[in-house]
């Protein structure tokens, strides 16, 4: 809800675990409270921002009301629900075909026919190189600079720059590629090429009772 221009597909899954009639009747069901939950968000910011637009001091609030004028400006789009049973192979392979019929409608997504310079596909090539390569640490994280340094050593990108690479890093995090906190000073010098990782290291981290497990330690 606060990614501008989303798209949502909403997936049902266990369908063998219900009658044809029924699973007609949850798919209704689950795309009626969506619209409804996303009716009710709109009417809460709209109220918050004349709150804050009618109170006695509108100055003071500048910054809460434009981050309210943000999020009520960021469109979502919710696609029709597909139901799949995950034991079928036929459903998923129909799920695919409709996440790929979706992600090439260029009302959906206007930048699915951008042609991007053969940079980015070698530079993407490169990467996925050097994060398969043996030397490459698990965890999978490099110093922006070396990875420069790293990429500057094949033939054809012996003139990246960095201000370049840093583009095609945008790029690569949107797609899921790599992982890139640029907006986050204590990591924007630090390239994730293994996202998977972070992964693994969150369900360490953020656990269920990790409170109560910690003090539990003498």
């Amino acid at each position: 809800m606060q990614v501008p221009n989303s798209v949502v597909l909403p997936v049902g899954t266990h369908v063998d675990c219900c009658e044809e009639e029924e699973v007609k009747e949850k798919s209704h069901d689950i795309m009626a409270r969506i619209t409804a939950m996303l009716a009710e968000r709109k009417n809460n910011l709209t109220h918050l921002i004349n709150n804050l637009e009618g109170s006695e001091e509108p100055k003071f609030y500048v910054d809460q009301w434009e981050r309210l004028k943000e999020m009520e400006s960021c469109m979502l789009t919710i696609l029709n629900l597909v139901t799949v049973n995950c034991r079928d192979h036929h459903d998923i392979k129909k799920l695919e075909a409709t996440i790929l019929q979706h992600v090439k409608n260029e009302e959906l997504f206007p930048e699915v026919v951008r042609v991007l310079p053969p940079v980015y596909r070698q530079v993407e090539a490169a990467i996925v190189d050097i994060a398969q390569s043996e030397e490459m640490a698990d965890h999978g994280m490099m110093d922006l600079q070396h990875l420069l340094s790293k990429l500057s050593q094949h033939e054809h990108l012996a003139h990246l720059g960095r201000e370049l690479l840093q583009d095609i890093l945008r790029y690569l995090h949107r797609i899921g590629l790599v992982v890139w906190y640029e907006e986050i000073s204590h990591l924007e010098s630090t390239v994730f090429l293994q996202p998977t990782f972070l992964i693994t290291m969150f369900k360490l981290l953020v656990r269920y009772r990790l409170v109560q497990q910690l003090e539990s330690i003498s």
